[in-house]
């Protein structure tokens, strides 16, 4: 089953460094990481993706693997109404009308 992943690759700031990280990622025709959204132009000098895999390792893989290591992979979920006012209710809340 595939799961939505949140894929953070932090990078130095350094403008030579951060260049050639773009660089790689631009450079291994990956979809994924050409489609990669950088926050370095504000300061954050960090690579987000969203990608869907079948679990946390494979979304690892995606990253190139001298990014690997520092790559953070957060599984991402939705919520309905329902699930939290059940969770609420279920922990002695009432939830909010």
């Amino acid at each position: 089953m595939m799961v939505r992943y949140l894929v953070q690759v932090p990078h130095d700031p350094d403008t030579w460094a951060c260049a050639k990280v773009v660089q790689v990622f631009l450079g291994t025709g990956s979809h994924c990481l050409a489609q990669a959204d950088w926050g370095c132009r504000d300061g954050a000098h960090t690579a987000w993706m969203i990608v869907e895999a079948t679990s946390r390792d494979e979304a690892r893989q995606i990253v190139p693997p001298p990014l690997r290591a520092q790559a953070r992979v957060v599984r991402l979920n939705k919520f309905t109404v329902e699930e939290i006012d059940t969770i609420l209710r279920e922990h002695g809340h009432s939830p909010a009308s």
